[in-house]
C-alpha cells in the first residue's frame, strides 16, 4: 500500500503510549505488534511509538554496538513487510546507520516497506542526556507523506527550540507528530505543554506529543502524551504513569488539520505524581530485571515504612519480605509499629536478632581495638550487620534488596556504606525528608491507580510522628548530629538544587556555620554516594546522571558576598567562543 493517495480529510492516528526495555529488541518488537493490533480495533491509520522504540530508551553506550545497531535495523524491516496486509500505518524509533554515522531516528513503515526516515537534529547533552556521545546530528527535515498528507516528525529535542519545527512549517508540514523519551521530574508534564504551545504559535500547526512510559534504572518515563490543536486547546489528554493506546480522530478544515476526538485523562501533580513515579520506577526496576520481589529491613521508622509501602503497591504483598533486625538499642516502641506496619500492608515479615552477630564482630576486633574508647566504629557496625544479613537472604532465595536511605541523609553522608546502604535500587533516593513526612501522609489516605497495595492507612500514626532515629545508641535521635530536617531540606535544596552561594543562602535566615557545615557534609559523602545503589530520580537534580562532582574536591564556598569580575583583567571581547584581548 503506497503512502502517495489523494489527500486525506480525516485520519485516524493511534498514540500507543507503551512500555519497552532498553535491549529487548524481540520483546520491543512484539510490543509494537501489539500496539498495531489495538490500533487497527480502533480503526486506526497509523499509529505511532516513542523515541527509539525498537532499541529501548536510553540505550547508552549500547547504540556504538554494531551487533546491536543491526539487530535493530532487522526488526523494523520485519515490522515493516507486516505492514503489506493493509492495518495501520506505523511510525517507531530506531538506531539507523548510514554511511558510517549512527543516527536517532524515526521510520514510517507502510506498505510493506520502509517509506521514510527522519534523524534527529538537536542531541541533548545535560543533565541525564549524553546523546552527542553515541548520535550523529541528522540534517534539517523536511515533512514526509503520508495518503497525501504532509507530517513532520520532530524527535523530542527537537520541539525544545523553534529551528527544526520552522524548517518543518516551511517546507509544508501539515501535522507534527513528534516521538519523545522525556523523562519524568516534578513539574515536567506543565514543562512540555509549555514548550508544545510555543512551537504551536510559531508554526501554526498541531502537535502530538507522545512520550515513553515506563522505568529505565533510575529514569521514570511518565507518559502523559497530549494533543494540542492550532489555536493550543488541548485535544487529548493520555494518562499518566500508565499504559494506554488511544485513538486521535483528525479532520482538515478550511484552517487546517485539527484533532476533532481524543481521550480525555488526568495527569498526576507534585506529590502524587512522585509518588506514583517512585511506584512506577520501582516496580520496572525489579520487573525488568528478573527478579521475584524485593527484601528490605523494617526498623519501624518513616523511610522503611515508607519504601514498604511503595514495594507493596508496585508488586504486591507476596512478592514483599521485610525483616526487622533488633539490637539492644532498637526500642519496643519500633518493634510494636514494624509489626503493625508490616500487618496493614499484609506481607510477609520475619525478626532477626542481630546481637550475636555484632558481639561475635566485636569480639573478632577485640585485640586490635584494645585500649581505644567506643565510638561510631561500634556503632555502625550494626548498621553492616544488618547489610551483611539481608544480603545473604537476598542471595539464598533471589529477592532485591532494597535500601531506603532519603536524600538528604544521602546528601550528608548519614548512612552506613556497606550497612544500610547495601542494596540493588533506592525507590526513594531522590526524596528529601520532609517529602518522605509527606508521602506517608498522602499514601494514608490515596494510592495511585494500578497501585497493588491495600487501600487505608498503611504506615502507622506513630510512624510519622515519632522523632527520626537510627537507634544505634541509647536514645539517639536524628537532630543529636543534624539540623531539624526542615533547615536542612531548605539548605540542601539551595546547594544542590539551585548551586546558590553560601551567602546567598544565608540571607534566607539560615546560620552561616550551619550552612558551612552542611555543605561540608555535602562534599564530603560523596564518595559514599559514588557506590549507593540507583534510585528513582524525582528532582531535577537528581545525585548521579545529573550532578556529577568531583570525589576529591578541597573548594569550599568562603560564604563572602558574590563579588563582581575584576574589569581591569577581564578580556574586553569575547570572539568564536575563546577569550581574546584587543591589541
Amino acid at each position: 500500500m503506497s503512502t502517495n493517495h489523494r489527500p486525506a480529510d480525516r485520519l485516524v492516528i493511534a498514540l500507543a503510549q507503551l512500555g519497552c526495555t532498553v535491549g529487548d529488541i524481540e520483546g520491543n518488537a512484539a510490543r509494537v505488534r501489539e500496539g498495531r493490533k489495538a490500533a487497527a480495533a480502533q480503526g486506526a491509520d497509523l499509529v505511532m511509538f516513542s523515541e527509539l522504540f525498537v532499541a529501548g530508551y536510553p540505550p547508552e553506550d549500547l547504540v556504538l554496538k554494531p551487533a546491536f545497531q543491526e539487530a535493530c535495523r532487522r526488526a523494523v524491516e520485519a515490522l515493516a513487510r507486516e505492514t503489506a496486509d493493509g492495518g495501520p500505518a506505523v511510525l517507531v524509533g530506531l538506531p539507523w546507520v548510514e554511511d558510517g554515522l549512527c543516527y536517532n531516528a524515526y521510520a514510517l513503515l507502510d506498505g510493506g516497506r520502509i517509506e521514510a526516515v527522519r534523524f534527529k537534529v538537536d542531541l541533548p547533552n545535560y543533565g541525564v542526556f549524553d546523546e552527542k556521545r553515541v548520535f550523529a546530528r541528522g540534517p534539517l527535515p523536511g515533512p514526509v507523506s503520508f495518503r497525501g498528507v504532509r507530517l513532520g516528525l520532530p524527535i523530542c529535542e527537537d520541539i525544545w527550540d523553534e529551528e527544526v519545527v520552522e524548517c518543518l512549517a516551511e517546507t509544508g508540514a501539515e501535522i507534527l507528530l513528534t516521538p519523545n523519551g522525556s523523562p519524568y521530574w516534578r513539574g515536567k508534564h506543565d514543562e512540555r505543554i509549555q514548550i508544545a504551545c510555543a512551537r504551536v504559535v510559531e508554526a501554526g500547526l498541531p502537535l502530538a506529543y507522545l512520550n515513553q512510559i515506563g522505568g529505565q534504572d533510575e529514569l521514570v518515563f511518565d507518559g502523559g502524551s497530549f494533543v494540542l490543536n492550532a489555536d493550543r486547546a488541548l485535544a487529548a489528554q493520555l494518562p499518566a504513569m500508565s499504559e494506554a493506546v488511544a485513538a486521535t480522530v483528525w479532520e482538515r478544515r478550511p484552517s487546517g488539520w485539527a484533532c476533532v476526538e481524543g481521550l480525555r485523562a488526568l495527569v498526576y501533580e507534585g506529590d502524587e505524581a512522585d509518588y506514583a513515579a517512585c511506584v512506577l520506577g520501582l516496580r520496572d526496576y525489579v520487573n525488568k530485571n528478573g527478579f521475584p520481589g524485593v527484601i528490605m529491613g523494617l526498623s519501624g521508622g518513616i523511610d522503611s515504612a515508607l519504601c514498604a509501602a511503595m514495594a507493596v503497591d508496585a508488586l504486591g504483598p507476596e512478592r514483599v519480605h521485610c525483616v526487622m533486625l533488633p539490637y539492644k538499642f532498637t526500642s519496643g516502641e519500633s518493634i510494636s509499629d514494624a509489626q503493625a506496619c508490616a500487618a496493614a500492608l499484609g506481607l510477609r515479615y520475619d525478626t532477626l536478632p542481630i546481637a550475636q552477630a555484632v558481639e561475635g564482630i566485636e569480639a573478632t576486633l577485640a585485640p586490635l581495638f584494645a585500649g581505644r574508647p567506643r565510638d561510631i566504629t561500634e556503632e555502625n557496625l550494626q548498621s553492616r550487620a544488618r547489610g551483611t544479613l539481608l544480603m545473604s537472604i537476598s542471595n539464598k532465595f533471589g529477592p532485591m534488596l532494597v535500601t531506603t536511605g532519603n536524600k538528604s541523609e544521602m546528601s550528608v553522608g548519614y548512612a552506613t556504606i556497606y550497612g544500610d546502604m547495601n542494596g540493588g535500587f533506592n525507590p526513594i533516593k531522590d526524596l528529601y525528608k520532609m517529602q518522605v513526612f509527606r508521602l506517608c501522609h498522602l499514601r494514608n489516605g490515596w494510592k495511585p491507580q494500578g497501585a497493588l497495595g491495600p487501600d487505608g492507612e498503611v504506615i502507622p500514626h506513630n510512624i510519622i510522628v515519632k522523632p527520626p532515629s537510627a537507634e544505634l545508641r541509647e536514645n539517639q535521635k536524628d537532630e543529636d548530629s543534624l539540623p531539624a530536617y526542615a533547615v536542612l531540606d531548605d539548605i540542601l535544596e539551595c546547594l544542590v538544587e539551585k548551586e546558590m552561594r553560601v551567602s546567598d543562602i544565608v540571607a534566607r535566615g539560615h546560620d552561616l556555620e550551619v550552612v558551612k557545615k552542611v555543605e561540608r557534609l555535602l562534599y564530603i559523602a560523596e564518595y559514599k554516594r559514588r557506590q549507593a545503589a540507583p534510585g528513582v530520580k524525582v528532582t531535577k537534580k537528581n545525585f548521579g546522571r545529573d550532578r556529577r562532582y568531583p570525589i576529591v574536591n578541597r573548594f569550599r564556598d568562603p560564604g563572602a558576598p558574590a563579588l563582581a569580575p575584576d574589569a581591569s583583567i577581564a578580556p574586553r571581547k569575547i570572539m568564536g567562543g575563546a577569550e581574546r584581548f584587543e591589541e
